[in-house]
Parts: structure tokens; C-alpha cells; sequence
């Protein structure tokens, strides 16, 4: 038994010596550095869970190489049969046996191909739930460095690319060596001074081929990076469309979209032109190692030192000679381009995330309310700072607006507590811990959000509302609906709940969206609420719905309130007064107002109908 596990474990380091080795000598050989090669070892790494559906494949191409190698030889029986006017059932009998091996051939290929598109198939799956997962997980500040349409083209063309590459480091090398070694073994038997005409040729097309390695993967980079602003801006004016027609743009826009499109075509045009005389050069060198070989074989078939046979058998194993050569070639300028497609991937599997849970950060359960702020600052960068030494001590249940100028700090210190960012220095503590000892997930299912531009998505309004509790029942849905003053213009709308809102809610007004959010925030019940300029986009008719709708929301809850209005800033608890990232001053309306400072002005602009700004 315990020899038996030494086997098992002594074969498996073997394995692994065996494939360790074979990466090395491909990254050699293709010029990889030691980074590169350290990807390639991650990327075969995706399919090592596969490995006994690979080692089926890898046993059955060896067999579909054999049998390819042994149609030649039928050939050379057959026409020297022919030759020797040799029976018609021995002939007949060839036949035959180059029917069944390709019928075996086609067979075993098939079977390869369908295990070899399972993996492919299952790769590309694990390659795209690690990347979505990372995605999910990284920081808004990850996000806010890409654009959307930019990284879809990146993270698409580096997947396809990352499962191709791996596909072709391990299904096509082990056949084609296989082929190769069994195209020269028999070639040298049958005749080594045909054989070394051929095999004088055959590193030519693989020569060529590397020569023109460098241009192309230059050449996929620049496409990749082409396409990724194209479809970046593309995005953006179609998200932005009614900007677009308010400005009478769109055949401007249409117009340098084409154009774009029309430049990296031109890349792809010269590209193909390029890649069209590398394939006629090598199909040269093909013609003319095959005019070289049979010239050899006629003069020797006139001086009776060799066969017709022969001469087909050598025609059969040329092309199998040649065909994994430019296989190998193709394996090699493939994996120079796999190496832009594994930038990608591994870009974002190893993008730095600073926000990542602490080794034992603490589950989020029962929620008091009380928030405190302690020598809070903030910057983005080492420029500008965007908070100072913010210290405030927020009650449970208490309801605390924030007011201030654009570029005050506002919707940051907000993004603060719900951990976007952590403090460039000081520390926010939720009932007594500090939030970076808190499993994130669980500290945002405890924190309702409705924000300026509620979001919702192009599904049924029941799953918008449902958003954050999926389990949440018909009559909870409901229910939420009917608090936020929502139930009644859902009954409305053709299929009531299952009505579909359209893209960003596209086929709701603001304030129906507006109160969409509400409700979901309702039925997700949360301990903190954050209100981000909740009703400043509405109308005076669908802003008293929508406050009555946050007059429930907000009971009860420890809130805070972002807002220039004073219909929803009056009757908070306290009133914090931002400026140039400072809090300024901080009390109740009425107590701030009899002090007649800076908030008493702002409130004075907007009773003359001024914007509430500096």
C-alpha cells in the first residue's frame, strides 16, 4: 500500500518535472523572457483540473499521427504492385487498408476534437468566472482608471486569445513532433538521398515564419489597443445618446467612428498583405523541395535505384513533413501573441487591490448605528486633498445632512464609509470597530443606498426592486412598492411587476425610477441609509411622493443626507457644513440659520432662486 503511494507520488513529480521542462523549451524557443514564461506556466496551470480528459487526447494523437504516417506506405504497396502487375484482390486489398485508416483516422480525430473543445470549452469558463470575479472585487478606483467599452474589447480578445494559446501548447505540439519524428524515421528507411532533399528544405517555411513573427505580434498589439479606444468612445456616445442628438452630433460622431474603424482596417489590410507573402514564400519553398525531390527519384527510378512507389511514398510524407513544421511555426507565432492576450488576463487577475478583506476581518451582524469619524483625511493623489481632519460623531437613528459647494468632500466622505476608499489617515468605526476590520460584503448589505441617477437595470421592475434580497416574496415586494409610492403607477404599466424598464430605465420617468430605488432600499431594510441628492432631478408633483416615500425609508435609521434642497435637509437631526474638505460649521437648521454664517448664506441664495453654491 505504502509503496504503491511512493509510486503514485514518485510519478506524479515526474509528470510535473516532465511538463516543467516542456514549457521551458517551448518559452526557449520562442524567446520568452522569464516573466513570459512564468505566465505560461499559470495559463497550462488552467488546465491541469482537465488533466485526465488531456492525457485521453494526448493518447489518441499519437494513434491519428501513426495512422496518418502509415498511408504513405500504402501508397508506395500499391503502385509497386501496379508496377510489378501484381494481382488485382492485393491492390484491391491496399485499397482497403487505406480506407479503413482513414476511416480510423477520421474517427479518432473526431473524438479528439470533441475532448479538445470540452476543454477549451471548460478553460475559457474558468478564465472568465476568475476575471468577472476579480472585476467584482477590485476597487472603484480600478474602475474609474478603464473605460467600459475599452476593457469588454480587452478582457474578449484576451480570453479568446488565452484559451487558443494554452489549446495550441497542448494539443498541437505532442502530434506534430510525433508526425515529424515518424515522417523521417520512415523517409531516411526508405531512401536517405531523397529523404536529405526534403529535409534540406523543410526549416525554411519554419524560418520564414519566425522572421515574420515579430511584425505580427507588433502588429496584433497596436489592433488591440486600436480597437479598445474605438469601442471605448463607442460606448460612450451611445450611453450619452441623448447628449449626442441634443447637439444635432450624430453624423459627427458616426462619421469619426467610421473613420477609426476605416484606420484599423488599413492595419488589417497591410497586415493581410503582409501575411500573404510569408504563406507564398513558404508555399514556394513546399514547390520547390517537391520539384527537387521528384527530380532526385525520376533520375533514380531511370537507374533502376529506386521504385514509383517509393516516389509517391515520399510525395505522401512530404506534405506530412512539411504540415507540422509550419504547424510548429504557426504553435511559435502564436504563443508571441498569446503573450499579449496573457498581459490581459493577468492584468486583471493581478490587479493591486489595497481595499481586500484583512486576513481576519469580522462579519457585519447586528447593527446599533453609531458612526464615528476620527481625523478623517482623504486625497486621490499626493495633489490635492479632498479631506481634512473630519472628526463627527454620528448617534444611532440619528439623520445627518451634508451640505456644501461642488468639490467640497460630500459624496466622498460618503464613499468613505461605505469603504470605495480607505482614509489617506484617521479611521471611521461603525458601533465602536473600525470599518477596516469589516468584512466589506457584509458592511455594504447593512447600508441602503438612493442615489441622484437611481440605476436601474433592464429587467422586470419586481427583480429591480428584489436587486438586493432575490429571495424577497411577491407580498414583500409589494409592500416596499407601497411605501416608496411606487404600487400604484406600477399597476399602470402593462404587466404591472413584469413590466421590463428598459436599458438605465429608459421606458420610467426619473421620479418613477427615483422611487423604484426607494423601494428597493425598503425591502433590503438596511441599518444605514444614504441619501446622494435623492430628489434634486425632479419634478415639484414627483418630489412629494418621493419624500413622503423617504420619510419612511429614513425612520428609525442612522441616515445621511446629501442634498441642496431644503424640503429634505430641514428636519435632520444636524446639518454638516463642508467646505474646501473641512467641516465648517455644524448644528440644526434653525441654530445654524440664527448664527448667520456660511450656511445662512447658502440658504439665502436659494430663497432668491440661486443655485445652493459658493
Amino acid at each position: 500500500m505504502e509503496g504503491g503511494l511512493l509510486q503514485t507520488g514518485g510519478m506524479k513529480t515526474l509528470c510535473a518535472r516532465l511538463k516543467e521542462r516542456i514549457i521551458a523549451r517551448v518559452a526557449a524557443v520562442a524567446g520568452l523572457d522569464g516573466k513570459k514564461l512564468l505566465q505560461m506556466r499559470r495559463a497550462i496551470g488552467f488546465v491541469t483540473p482537465h488533466r485526465r480528459t488531456v492525457a485521453v487526447i494526448l493518447a489518441i494523437m499519437p494513434v491519428i499521427a501513426a495512422l496518418g504516417a502509415l498511408e504513405p506506405l500504402i501508397y508506395k504497396l500499391v503502385f509497386d504492385r501496379l508496377a510489378g502487375n501484381r494481382g488485382l484482390s492485393s491492390i484491391l486489398l491496399a485499397v482497403g487498408a487505406i480506407m479503413a485508416a482513414a476511416l480510423a483516422r477520421e474517427g479518432f480525430n473526431a473524438l479528439s476534437n470533441r475532448l479538445s473543445w470540452k476543454v477549451r470549452l471548460a478553460v475559457n469558463y474558468q478564465l472568465l468566472d476568475a476575471t468577472t470575479s476579480r472585476l467584482h472585487s477590485l476597487p472603484l478606483s480600478y474602475h474609474r482608471g478603464e473605460t467600459v467599452g475599452g476593457l469588454m474589447t480587452r478582457l474578449n480578445h484576451g480570453i479568446n486569445g488565452f484559451v487558443a494559446a494554452v489549446a495550441e501548447i497542448t494539443f498541437n505540439i505532442l502530434p506534430g513532433l510525433v508526425y515529424l519524428a515518424i515522417s523521417v524515421v520512415v523517409m531516411v528507411r526508405l531512401d536517405w538521398r531523397l529523404s536529405l532533399v526534403v529535409i534540406l528544405f523543410a526549416p525554411l517555411p519554419a524560418l520564414i515564419g519566425v522572421f515574420a513573427s515579430k511584425e505580427q505580434t507588433a502588429r496584433e498589439s497596436a489592433l488591440l489597443y486600436r480597437w479598445g479606444v474605438i469601442f471605448s468612445r463607442f460606448n460612450e456616445v451611445l450611453a450619452g445618446i441623448v447628449t449626442v442628438k441634443s447637439f444635432a452630433m450624430e453624423e459627427a460622431e458616426r462619421k469619426k467612428f467610421m473613420d477609426e474603424v476605416a484606420d484599423a482596417h488599413g492595419i488589417v489590410r497591410r497586415g493581410v498583405a503582409t501575411d500573404t507573402k510569408i504563406g507564398a514564400a513558404q508555399n514556394l519553398v513546399v514547390m520547390l523541395a517537391k520539384a527537387g525531390s521528384i527530380g532526385c527519384a525520376v533520375y533514380l527510378i531511370s537507374r533502376g535505384e529506386t521504385t514509383v512507389g517509393t516516389l509517391m511514398a515520399f510525395l505522401g510524407y512530404q506534405g506530412g513533413l512539411f504540415g507540422p513544421v509550419n504547424s510548429l511555426t504557426t504553435i511559435y507565432q502564436t504563443l508571441r501573441k498569446a503573450t499579449i492576450s496573457f498581459d490581459i488576463v493577468f492584468s486583471i487577475l493581478d490587479a493591486e487591490d489595497r481595499l481586500k478583506d484583512a486576513p481576519h476581518a469580522l462579519p457585519v451582524q447586528e447593527v446599533k448605528g453609531e458612526v464615528a469619524f476620527r481625523n478623517v483625511s482623504f486625497a486621490y493623489n499626493e495633489e490635492r486633498t479632498i479631506l481634512s481632519n473630519i472628526n463627527v460623531n454620528v448617534r444611532p437613528g440619528e439623520t445627518v445632512a451634508i451640505v456644501g459647494p461642488s468639490g467640497s468632500g460630500k459624496t466622498t466622505l460618503i464613499s468613505l464609509l461605505q469603504r470605495f476608499y480607505d482614509p489617506t489617515s484617521g479611521s471611521i468605526k461603525l458601533d465602536g470597530v473600525d470599518l477596516r476590520f469589516l468584512q466589506q460584503r457584509s458592511l455594504r448589505q447593512q447600508i441602503g443606498v438612493v442615489l441622484q441617477d437611481a440605476l436601474v437595470f433592464n429587467d422586470t421592475i419586481r427583480n429591480n426592486i428584489a436587486y438586493g434580497r432575490p429571495d424577497a416574496t411577491d407580498e414583500e415586494i409589494q409592500a416596499a412598492a407601497m411605501a416608496a409610492n411606487a404600487h400604484k403607477f406600477i399597476c399602470r404599466l402593462p404587466g404591472g411587476y413584469d413590466f421590463v424598464v428598459g436599458e438605465r430605465g429608459s421606458r420610467i420617468s426619473v421620479g418613477e425610477r427615483q422611487r423604484i430605488s426607494i423601494a428597493r432600499a425598503l425591502l433590503k431594510n438596511p441599518s444605514l441609509l444614504i441619501l446622494d441628492e435623492a430628489t434634486s432631478a425632479l419634478d415639484a408633483e414627483s418630489e412629494v411622493l418621493v419624500q413622503e416615500a423617504l420619510e419612511r425609508l429614513i425612520k428609525g435609521r442612522t441616515s445621511f443626507i446629501i442634498a441642496h434642497r431644503l424640503s429634505t435637509i430641514v428636519g435632520a437631526d444636524r446639518i454638516l457644513v463642508l467646505k474646501d474638505g473641512r467641516i465648517i460649521e455644524s448644528d440644526t437648521h434653525q441654530a445654524l440659520m440664527e448664527q448667520g454664517g456660511y450656511y445662512a448664506s447658502l440658504v439665502e441664495c436659494q430663497s432668491r432662486g440661486l443655485l445652493l453654491a459658493s
